[in-house]
């Protein structure tokens, strides 16, 4: 039975395998150019496959480590043959992801005993946030959870909008004021008619400047701070949502943000538009934080809890 609950359902698993299309047809065809001519996997093959893996934004570090897996294969095995190479580099993908406590969901879900659990949203603009939230919302509510949002990022007033046209669709109440108001205001407002309404998840959008990180950071540490009046353990979550298509830039917003707060999760979007989706990959080898979301296509089902072996499997299928 818990194998079953790994499994993905048909049409989801069909979408996953869709959004991975364009990095799997890059990846491949870059790996059977690194073994053209060879019929063994030899320290040539090895050096074309470490390109072909940091060509493809898997990063430096996780690469290296997927190299030494398969070297330490080499070595037990004494001969391996390029046409195994598949086999063996989606065991060692899936190995390495396997020692991350990570990637292990199959659907929304919030933890028990907070109510209502706040997840306060960050990441620069451009990269989904208002359209991650609002698919997030969506899938929350489809599940049965009294959802709120809280329009904080006040410095556009597209946010504040686009966030609207989300609520208004999915049909879930969203706290707002003008634009240029106070972000900490809009968060405590949207707490505290949470907690009237005894709502079960509140997603509050904040914004999306890097420019300056100790801004960034002050921000964001008084947002928490006026949240936590209202909700003292608040926020439960913050999401870091950054931008699957740009690949290694990726990994610098991550490292950037995570030095301006405490991020406790990520969401990679616009995977199907790229043949980046190796960052997926190596972000999750690499930050001490769990990918919870991957986005695999515009529709509104098209965010999905990142499973590691629905994307391995999906990855090199």
């Amino acid at each position: 039975m818990s194998l079953f609950k790994k499994i993905f359902s048909k049409e989801k698993k069909e979408t996953l395998d869709k959004g991975l299309e364009k990095t799997k047809t890059s990846f491949f065809s870059k790996l059977s150019k690194a073994v053209v001519g060879k019929t063994k996997v030899d320290d040539a093959v090895l050096d074309n496959l470490e390109e072909v893996l940091v060509s493809s934004d898997v990063g430096v570090e996780t690469t290296l480590k997927i190299i030494d897996r398969i070297e330490a294969r080499v070595a037990k095995d004494k001969y391996l043959g390029t046409n195994e190479l598949n086999i063996i580099l989606r065991e060692e993908i899936s190995g390495l992801l396997a020692e991350t406590n990570v990637g292990n969901e199959t659907d929304f879900i919030v933890p028990e005993g907070k109510k209502p659990y706040v997840i306060m949203v960050v990441g620069v603009n451009g990269v989904g946030k208002t359209t991650t939230i609002g698919k997030l919302a969506a899938q929350f509510h489809k599940n049965g959870k009294k959802v709120v949002l809280g329009a904080a990022d006040t410095f556009r007033a597209a946010a504040i909008d686009q966030l609207q046209i989300w609520a208004d669709r999915v049909e879930i109440p969203m706290v707002r004021q003008e634009m240029g108001s106070d972000p900490a205001s809009v968060a405590f407002d949207t707490l505290k008619s949470a907690v009237a309404q005894n709502a079960d998840v509140v997603i509050i959008d904040t914004a999306g400047r890097l420019h300056n990180k100790v801004n960034l950071m002050n921000e964001l540490t008084k947002i928490k701070r006026v949240m936590q009046k209202v909700v003292a353990d608040a926020p439960h979550e913050v999401l870091l949502i950054l931008d699957g298509s740009t690949g290694q830039n990726a990994f610098e917003q991550a490292k950037q943000f995570t030095l301006a707060t405490e991020v406790t999760s990520l969401a990679v979007t616009k995977l199907d538009g790229t043949a980046k989706g190796g960052v997926v990959i190596g972000i999750s080898d690499q930050f001490q934080i769990p990918v919870k979301y991957i986005g695999v296509g515009e529709g509104i089902n098209d965010l999905q809890v990142f499973n590691k072996i629905e994307f391995v499997d999906s990855f090199f299928k």
